[in-house]
């Protein structure tokens, strides 16, 4: 009695093999009629979802500039797709899931290729470094150190408060002999420099300048840019016009260089995907996007969401792009290595 009582027990107890149990599921999923007439409302969000990153530029930015605004944070919408994907999968819904594939497709073809593949091409001719040091930044001379640490060739510096020029200058003397600050923002390189002049951006004082680093590859016209900041409020919404006409008036001096070789640094206040700032992005590359790995975001530092610092290149060629570690600003320094 004992001996049979225990092989009962063991044949009750034993656990079902996985293949039954998903056999089970696969047939009540079967018989359930509903699994593609529920969640035709996350099918139809999936598919809103899929029109919204095909079409970002059709956006009109007529009201609180709706589209830069979207563009500015466009790789974040794929945070939606996992959420879908939970409620389409609580939902049961076959339809749900399924629509799934398409904003996945688009995002991947937008953004695949920043966020997967290493496009690093080996060692350059010139490392540069932009960094915007932060007006309230609490420790000059330890930002200065850190990017100095950095190695690279030629630094930019924005947002530069006049109080402070000075403790950056000690700072990076040693490592940068040949140095020029032009209002707000500031050039410092292992080369000579030539030509050198504030550039007009429409804001009534000087937050652009131009230069000519004498690099032992060639003369390179460097541009050094803090654009105005945009805001987002209720009841203006995405507000960026004095950026936009600091924008177009960049862009025309950019056009007008006579140098082959052209590099932009600064925080431009926008991404790359930003239609506002064509007239820079239309006529230059970015390294990050050429040459980085990962999306390169850069602020805000402390949870960077956005890549709104930039370096960008014409006649020349990224090798490679990376950001640095935090300073005490609030953004991070962005660096690239460039092929001249």
């Amino acid at each position: 009695m004992a001996q049979a009582y225990t092989q009962e027990t063991e044949q009750h107890g034993a656990p079902e093999p996985a293949g039954s149990r998903a056999r089970r599921l696969l047939d009540r999923l079967r018989r359930d009629r509903g699994i593609w007439r529920r969640g035709l409302v996350l099918a139809a969000i999936a598919v809103l979802l899929t029109l919204v990153m095909i079409f970002h530029a059709e956006i009109p930015n007529r009201v609180g500039n709706l589209g830069s605004l979207l563009e500015t944070f466009l790789p974040w919408l794929g945070l939606l797709i996992p959420i879908l994907l939970v409620l389409a999968l609580v939902r049961r819904s076959a339809s749900a899931v399924l629509s799934l594939v398409l904003p996945v497709s688009v995002w991947l073809n937008l953004f695949g290729g920043l966020m997967f593949a290493d496009k690093s091409g080996g060692e350059g001719d010139l490392t540069v470094v932009t960094h915007n040091v932060n007006a309230d930044n609490p420790d000059p001379a330890e930002t200065a150190k850190d990017v100095a640490a950095s190695g690279a060739d030629v630094v930019a510096l924005e947002e530069l408060k006049s109080a402070a020029v000075p403790t950056y200058v000690r700072a990076l003397k040693g490592t940068y002999p040949y140095h020029t600050v032009q209002g707000t923002v500031g050039l410092w390189s292992k080369y000579p420099l030539s030509g050198t002049k504030p550039v007009d951006i429409k804001l009534g004082w000087t937050r652009a300048m131009r230069t000519t680093v004498a690099a032992p590859d060639g003369r390179v016209a460097f541009y050094v840019a803090h654009l105005p900041s945009v805001r987002v409020k209720f009841n203006a919404g995405f507000t960026a016009g004095q950026r936009d006409d600091s924008a177009d008036a960049l862009g025309a001096a950019i056009s007008d260089e006579p140098l082959d070789k052209v590099i932009l640094l600064g925080d431009l206040n926008g991404t790359m995907n930003d239609r506002s700032l064509a007239p820079v992005t239309s006529q230059m590359r970015s390294a990050q996007g050429a040459a980085g790995d990962g999306f390169g975001f850069s602020w805000p530092a402390s949870f960077p969401m956005a890549r709104i610092d930039q370096i960008m290149v014409r006649g020349v060629s990224p090798v490679s792009a990376w950001t640095l570690p935090r300073t005490g600003s609030d953004h991070l320094p962005v660096a690239a290595s460039v092929k001249l």
